[in-house]
């Protein structure tokens, strides 16, 4: 997993979905790398065949037609085996079961599966591992010449972030079209909101708020005894940070891509704040935080205030999941000035965009670089509450933090890093 070299042309950009009005910014194009035109059948491939990747399954053969998926990987066998079974056997999947096709030459395990399996015949693939996977995996999808629907965050560091950023490039140059899983910019509601902030609706922005106050993920209850390290971080992996992020780049960045998605611009540099005041020290908890606050500072003097928390229900707890933009004409919560109309599930939707871009009969879209900013962004506020430092957009692109191990293996040994503490931990 080498880093990559920051790059200042990169840093600099700002590229950022236009909501509906997207289809007028874009030159509709015909993906060479398609199979052929039109209706010709898609074939889809799985890396990472845990809940969210069975449920894009799910979502990409509900929303699209004449595709089947053909491939699958994981690092673990019974994970692929038993969401294959569920895909299969389920009744709630009897409308979409027969275009599962997966053989069983073409299910593959292993750290290395995710190769195996960008060797297939395949034009599509879905990228559904944890996080911290993802640049490595995205690259290797890109030089495979793939499309990709890419599960959001974008990578867990600055290294990794700057090695996705690099083959975003890239799969431009290609036309390669790459959905993220934020799917709020599939959204009807947001999408018509944007074009109508855009259009001056509620004036100039001048600030904006973002919250994602809600419960915690814990996957896993108790480590099996005969899990080595790397086994158990692996299914246990929304507690450490390396393959997470934590809840802020997680979870959090679907609000924070609003934020830079309809202000237009990622943020110069972010304050934050954070800590853990619910999370155990057991070993089910690892070592991410439980609430940050951050202030995000973008161009123009454009401030942010963003919240996330994630404390267990009860009595009295609060709960708030949403955004909402201030201009000097009014404001917003960023779906609230669509006009009526059909309400698709954005999930199935983003699905639906994809599959029309790659076939070419929709608009092409490539979001692969403006959530690779909003995951740095992210970062950013990460980085600035474990340490208590300020931290700028160069400081992040230049820094060299990066992760993710050196070896990969399911009897590794891998040490916990204790629980950042600011004026302890430093970001360089």
């Amino acid at each position: 997993m080498e880093n990559q070299p920051a790059s200042n042309s990169i840093s600099r950009r700002s590229i950022f979905g236009r909501g509906a009005a997207a289809a007028t910014a874009f030159q509709i194009i015909k993906p060479e790398l398609v199979r052929g035109q039109g209706k010709e059948k898609l074939r889809a491939g799985l890396v990472g065949f845990g809940g969210r990747g069975r449920q894009a399954i799910v979502d990409h053969l509900r929303g699209t037609e004449n595709t089947e998926v053909v491939a699958a990987a994981d690092i673990f066998e019974d994970k692929l085996e038993g969401n294959l079974r569920w895909l299969r056997e389920e009744d709630r999947n009897k409308d979409i079961r027969d275009r599962v096709k997966i053989d069983p030459d073409k299910r593959f395990v292993g750290f290395d599966a995710f190769q195996k399996l960008l060797k297939t015949d395949i034009d599509v693939v879905f990228l559904a591992t944890p996080p911290g996977y993802r640049p490595e995996h995205f690259e290797a999808a890109v030089n495979a010449k793939k499309h990709v629907f890419c599960e959001k965050p974008f990578g867990t560091d600055p290294a990794g972030v700057r090695r996705f950023m690099a083959a975003a490039k890239k799969s431009e140059e290609l036309k390669l079209t790459v959905v993220s899983g934020a799917q709020r910019r599939f959204d009807r509601r947001y999408m018509e909101t944007y074009d109508r902030i855009k259009s001056g609706q509620i004036g100039d922005i001048t600030a904006g708020y973002a919250y994602w106050v809600g419960n915690p993920v814990i996957q896993q209850k108790a480590r099996d005894p005969k899990w080595a390290d790397m086994t158990w971080q692996h299914r246990a992996w929304y507690s450490f940070v390396w393959i997470c992020g934590d809840q802020v780049v997680e979870q959090h960045l679907h609000n924070i891509d609003v934020m830079n998605w309809f202000i237009g611009a990622h943020p110069t540099k972010v304050v934050a704040t954070g800590g853990r005041c619910w999370r155990p020290s057991d070993e089910i908890y690892g070592n991410i935080y439980d609430h940050v606050s951050a202030d995000l500072e973008y161009p123009g003097g454009i401030r942010v205030s963003s919240y996330c928390r994630q404390f267990p229900a009860g009595n009295h707890i609060y709960r708030k999941v949403g955004e909402l933009l201030a201009g000097t004409k009014g404001r917003s919560n960023c779906f609230d000035l669509a006009g009526p109309g059909p309400e698709p599930k954005p999930y199935v939707a983003e699905h639906t965009a994809l599959a029309r871009s790659i076939r070419g009969d929709g608009p092409y879209i490539n979001h692969a670089m403006a959530v690779a900013e909003s995951t740095l962004t992210c970062i950013m506020a990460r980085e600035s509450a474990y340490s208590g430092q300020e931290i700028t957009w160069e400081q992040a692109m230049n820094s060299r933090l990066d992760l993710q191990p050196k070896k990969f293996g399911y009897e590794e040994k891998m040490e916990v890093p204790p629980l950042p503490q600011p004026g302890v931990y430093t970001f360089a």
